[in-house]
């Protein structure tokens, strides 16, 4: 059983105003989520306040945990409990979930963490909105093995994202981040939610090894306790029976390897991306998130002007979109990288690409003023 379903959205198809964290609620609920632990923290902290309402009206549970690191292990926990599970916080959380999030890698554990960034680091301004997580999210457990985040700009994507979230999650057994900004968390736009949802439910197929396959995706079926098989989880080094094999160095290299293939051998499948006027633009600009929506007026009032500029926004962040960007900023005057942090995604860019960046940063817990951009392109100050 499992694989690709249509399900009934939950709320009835139609318009609705609703702020960016409670539209992602309404997308984790959609996408099947049946458990939420959390502990609150500013700018994600509505998300925990709607699912903490809405849950029990759906047979799920809600558990408000004494801190992040509790969090991260009780939803680990619920996953291999069978349900599809979700946590949300923002920058600190994040640094406290680390740990486990590493475990959630190593033992394949499908889950879906919400990272509503804000300025930072530490504390930070726990108000103020930031994009510095990107690496964070990459490379803040240790190990080096791929994971997959996204990163929405509007309401409505955080609605559609993280349904794709958990149904990435599901589909290769990995944690999914959901790269977030305090403004697209707070922000409150309409939302168009359809008759129904495509969902991916995990394969259980109890009788199979579950950490370890021989088809060529590389992703095992995931039973769940008390389903019939004999689960033992480890985030030590593993064999496909998840028997501790900590001194083997071919089943260490062959579990790395086929946990970053799983991800790598799909990336067609991950990568997600939209383009505005491209097709001429000697000038282009890359950003992801509300970074975004600022780029995306600055290009149409530059373009007003005569001038031929475009913007690539990124919907995925990892794994790197290497050949999107290559093949869309290869050959190009000059590539511009606007975003709130110290120039994460333009280091990205500039590698994927190989050609020189223009990065474009901004720190001071403020959005980016889309004048700014605009002021740039026309008269290149920033």
């Amino acid at each position: 059983m499992g694989g690709w379903q249509e399900s009934p959205a939950l709320l009835p198809p139609g318009t609705y105003f609703m702020s960016g964290n409670e539209a992602c609620a309404e997308g984790a609920l959609a996408a099947g989520c049946r458990f939420y632990a959390g502990y609150p923290i500013t700018p994600s902290s509505e998300i925990m306040v709607h699912m903490a309402q809405r849950l029990p009206e759906l047979g799920g549970n809600f558990m408000q945990m004494e801190d992040e690191l509790g969090s991260i292990a009780a939803v680990i926990g619920a996953a291999w409990g069978g349900l599809k599970a979700m946590t949300a916080t923002s920058g600190p959380g994040i640094s406290l979930m680390l740990e486990n999030i590493g475990y959630a890698i190593m033992t394949e554990t499908p889950c879906v963490i919400v990272d509503v960034q804000r300025a930072g680091p530490s504390t930070g301004q726990a108000s103020r909105p930031a994009q510095g997580d990107i690496m964070q999210a990459r490379w803040g457990t240790h190990g080096g093995v791929d994971l997959i985040a996204l990163a929405p700009w509007s309401v409505q994507e955080m609605y559609e994202l993280t349904i794709r979230a958990f149904n990435l999650a599901e589909r290769f057994r990995v944690p999914v981040f959901l790269l977030a900004d305090e403004i697209v968390g707070h922000l409150h736009e309409t939302v168009t939610i359809p008759p129904a949802v495509r969902t991916f439910e995990r394969l259980r197929w109890p009788q199979e090894m579950p950490f370890d396959t021989p088809e060529p995706d590389g992703v095992p079926p995931m039973p769940a306790f008390g389903e019939g098989a004999y689960l033992l989880v480890t985030g030590s080094t593993h064999d496909g029976r998840g028997y501790r094999r900590t001194t083997d160095a071919a089943v260490q290299d062959r579990l790395m390897r086929r946990l970053s293939a799983k991800i790598r051998r799909h990336q067609d499948e991950i990568d997600d991306w939209e383009e505005y006027s491209l097709e001429d633009a000697e000038r282009v600009l890359v950003a992801c998130g509300s970074a975004a929506r600022s780029a995306l007026w600055a290009v149409q009032q530059a373009r007003r002007q005569g001038r031929p500029v475009g913007l690539l926004r990124l919907k995925s962040l990892w794994p790197f979109p290497d050949e999107v960007v290559a093949s869309r900023c290869g050959g190009r005057r000059e590539i511009i990288v606007p975003e709130m942090n110290l120039g994460q995604l333009a280091g990205e860019v500039r590698r994927a690409a190989g050609v020189p960046v223009t990065s474009l940063t901004q720190v001071d817990g403020e959005p980016i003023d889309p004048r700014r951009i605009l002021a740039y392109l026309l008269e290149e100050v920033w």
